[in-house]
């Protein structure tokens, strides 16, 4: 949990989109690039600008055996929206810009470690799977609900968005599973279904926690 708290606390995120005459391939149509803060490190969020470029790691691969790594179905749970990078982008804009969003590595923390979306803080699934109602209070808390007698008030709880490794990971799925089941609103949350390989076989920016660059 210290960990968890030391994260929270210094992903504090402020973006902005640019817009620069040299950026070919862009985000959207009217979107070059967003600035975002990892970690205290300012990082520019654009996508890879060599229209020849093909990924080489493990995020090339097409087949895993299932189970376990199953595709999932386009929705996590009812109620959770699903988005794709366009909806993250504007996640990131509208949502995180303002204070009132955050973006969810729900994996393991060696993954989020190794690399992870820019701006991302790392929630992992077991931490809320396993979690006793003392630890429960204390992640509900710092994604800003207040707690009043045995209930929580969610009105000024963080809208999260959730991803974990791609279609046929199940962490973020179990995360979001779990937040719900120890009373998260679904209304609050969100599904980047396409996860790591999609953001990464669009060419978008991201953070080699290890080694702290940045591709």
């Amino acid at each position: 949990m210290k960990n968890f708290k030391i994260l929270f606390t210094v992903m504090i995120v402020l973006l902005s989109s640019s817009v620069a005459e040299d950026i070919k391939v862009k985000i959207t149509k009217d979107v070059s690039s967003i600035d975002v803060t990892h970690l205290g490190q300012k990082v520019t969020i654009k996508r890879i600008q060599n229209p020849y470029h093909v990924l080489s790691d493990d995020y090339t691969k097409t087949s895993r055996s299932c189970p376990p790594f199953c595709i999932h179905p386009m929705s996590a749970a009812k109620g959770v929206e699903t988005i794709g990078e366009v909806e993250l982008v504007d996640f990131f804009k509208n949502k995180v810009k303002s204070g009132k969003g955050i973006l969810v590595d729900s994996r393991l923390s060696s993954w989020y470690t190794t690399e992870t979306i820019p701006s991302a803080i790392n929630i992992p699934y077991t931490l809320v799977e396993d979690a006793d109602k003392d630890t429960i209070d204390s992640i509900f808390t710092s994604l800003g609900a207040k707690k009043s007698g045995n209930k929580f008030d969610f009105t000024n709880a963080k809208y999260l968005a959730m991803f974990c490794n791609g279609v046929w990971c199940d962490q973020s799925p179990r995360l979001i599973k779990a937040m719900l089941k120890s009373g998260y609103p679904a209304s609050r949350m969100k599904y980047y279904r396409d996860g790591f390989q999609g953001w990464k076989l669009l060419g978008f920016t991201t953070v080699i926690m290890d080694k702290k660059e940045v591709n």
